[in-house]
């Protein structure tokens, strides 16, 4: 039903145009909830529909991003042609938005709009400290501690949570994974017998790779007590017991001696950056001389390292991305050797680009599991990820790094052929 008050043709032409101003392009279409509109009407590269005041409420109400999220969530603003629009908004300049910001409120307020900063329940509520204990568990069970089948929809058989390797764009998502398992074990050189740890395993596929195909007693941790479970099930379907184990734990904690390797996949991102040089220490104090490690992360462009209000709020709370150039920093001031930097950020543009294709393609069934506000920010944070790796805003590295011997040791060959030989494998003793 349309409210009785009809917006004012005038102030809807106004919005239209600082907004293009914003987004630095007039070729797109305005819809408000009383039918009226303004902008490109035939062929426009994206429509931003208001499906009540409310939308422009929460839009003008916080932050942009953390506004424009908590409309989208809701179904109070939809966005028809949403991989485009992303495209427009993900390098936005912060010094151009606060320059039209006040012209943004001020064109909203003239279409009706009264700003509405309350929080909906699908935000993240944390308490204590920054990145103590308690409030990191409280994070990671925030964003992870959803049915374990919601996230398969998307992931895949392997529900592996980070980017794939794709040796071509039409590898499928699952071999992609576990090509991605394989080149993360090869990296750390696995030998038939090590120990192997997986700060952040989540549900688990690592370390049941590791050890199925490469021998190690492998452990992973997590801190969410759902991934905990569901892994721990899954270790006794696939006939693992004593060669492979998850638990619920912190990377602060004993965790039982030395390892020969450990793998961090998709974990740093959590860590934040005040806290890097202790987690760089407790990798190093887990490691065995001549142990290697792997880190494996979502960085940032120099100077930025922000996720945004909206990631923040909604999908990783108290997340920092850091610059690749810090993390070999901060891996070396603990007293770690960095051997190897490779970005695989075109590899997460096409895994971002399976997971959003799989979700839409089972969308019925993802509001089933989760509710549609939470779908809505799934797939929201996924397209906007997808466009940030593909235009270079962001990227993922992995960083392999040794602890050296007394003498100076890395235990490591002098080449990385057998990284990409298909004998690969047996060269390392399995």
């Amino acid at each position: 039903m349309k409210p009785s008050a009809s917006v004012d043709p005038g102030a809807a032409r106004r919005l239209f145009s600082v907004l293009s101003a914003v987004w630095d392009t007039d070729r797109w279409r305005l819809e408000l909830w009383d039918g009226s509109g303004a902008g490109e009407a035939e062929t426009p590269e994206f429509v931003l529909r208001f499906r009540s005041r409310r939308g422009l409420d929460r839009l003008v109400g916080d932050l942009p991003d953390r506004g424009f999220g908590r409309a989208y969530a809701e179904g109070s603003l939809e966005v028809e042609g949403l991989y485009a629009f992303l495209g427009r908004v993900n390098d936005l300049s912060m010094r151009r938005m606060a320059r039209l910001l006040p012209r943004i409120l001020t064109a909203a307020l003239a279409v009706g709009a009264r700003p509405d900063p309350r929080r909906i329940p699908v935000e993240a509520h944390l308490r204590g400290r920054l990145h103590s204990r308690v409030r990191d568990s409280e994070a990671i069970r925030h964003h992870y501690d959803q049915p374990p089948e919601f996230y398969r929809l998307f992931l895949g058989r392997t529900l592996t949570y980070s980017c794939a390797y794709f040796e071509t764009p039409e590898t499928d998502l699952d071999t992609a994974q576990e090509a991605k398992l394989e080149l993360v074990c090869r990296k750390l050189r696995l030998h038939t017998g090590e120990r192997f740890l997986d700060i952040g395993c989540g549900w688990g596929s690592l370390v049941f790779h590791a050890a199925q195909h490469w021998g190690v007693r492998a452990l992973g941790i997590t801190a969410s007590p759902r991934q905990a479970a569901w892994a721990a099930e899954q270790v006794r379907a696939l006939g693992l017991e004593g060669r492979a184990e998850v638990r619920l734990a912190d990377y602060r904690d004993d965790l039982g001696g030395e390892f020969d390797a450990i793998a961090s996949v998709g974990m740093v991102e959590h860590v934040g950056r005040g806290a890097m040089a202790g987690y760089c220490e407790a990798v190093r104090g887990l490691l065995r001389p001549e142990g290697r490690a792997l880190i494996h992360g979502i960085t940032s462009r120099p100077g930025k390292g922000g996720i945004g209000a909206f990631l923040n709020s909604f999908v990783f709370p108290d997340g920092q991305l850091q610059e690749v150039g810090s993390m070999v920093t901060a891996l070396q001031a603990s007293g770690l050797e960095v051997r190897d930097v490779e970005s695989l950020r075109e590899h997460y543009a096409l895994t971002l680009r399976n997971w959003v294709e799989r979700l839409e393609a089972r969308w019925d069934d993802a509001v089933a599991l989760v509710g549609l506000p939470r779908a809505r920010v799934w797939d929201l944070y996924m397209s906007g990820s997808r466009v940030g790796f593909e235009q270079g805003s962001i990227a993922v590295h992995q960083l392999l790094a040794v602890r050296q011997g007394g003498r100076g040791e890395s235990g490591l060959p002098l080449t990385r052929a057998d990284w990409y030989l298909a004998e690969g494998r047996s060269a390392v003793g399995v």
